[in-house]
């Protein structure tokens, strides 16, 4: 049996989280499930309410063994980063709820490893994610973020585990950086 490997990928929003969960069985990637938590239009404190409940629901139904989400970059508008960094903290605080560590990376990483572009358009990364994970069709924006995240994530820990075996097998001291010079 190969080893199985679920992630869920957040990307966080005041009004719409995306979340995305795929699985890598050996050197595959599995879709599982993605979609939006819509926290609406209502009161600020209940739509944060709503993306705590959304992703903690998540987390129990899908069981994700490792959870990725995106960073907050700075707005051009100073009162919607501060939303979206409450929205993402809502996410975190779910995450943190149920025991599970998380990985964050910021938008032009998440694209550069799912895509191959750092300044990858929305329709870029939503084809991608289709291709990817052989979808009949192309996911909602948010949700092609959010699977993007969690590829993201997949992509750099796989790289991470080779270049450590890498290390290992070069004799370099554990927790040697990638071309570090010895001294």
């Amino acid at each position: 049996m190969e080893p199985t490997l679920r992630v869920l990928g957040i990307d966080p929003g005041s009004r719409r989280t995306g979340f995305g969960i795929i699985e890598r069985v050996g050197m595959r990637l599995r879709y599982v499930e993605s979609g939006c938590i819509r926290a609406g239009e209502g009161d600020f404190p209940g739509r944060l309410k709503t993306i705590f409940d959304g992703i903690r629901d998540i987390i129990r139904i899908y069981g994700p063994e490792q959870v990725a989400i995106e960073r907050v970059f700075m707005h051009r508008n100073p009162d919607s980063a501060l939303k979206l960094g409450q929205a993402r903290g809502a996410a975190l605080c779910a995450v943190m709820d149920a025991g599970l560590t998380v990985a964050e990376y910021m938008p032009a990483e998440i694209k550069q490893a799912a895509v191959g572009k750092g300044n990858a358009a929305k329709a870029q990364v939503q084809h991608m994610m289709q291709a990817l994970l052989r979808l009949p069709g192309a996911p909602q924006e948010d949700a092609a973020d959010a699977l993007a995240v969690a590829v993201c994530h997949l992509n750099i820990g796989q790289t991470l585990a080779r270049m450590s075996a890498t290390a290992k097998a070069a004799g370099l001291p554990a927790g040697a950086r990638y071309g570090a010079r010895r001294r």
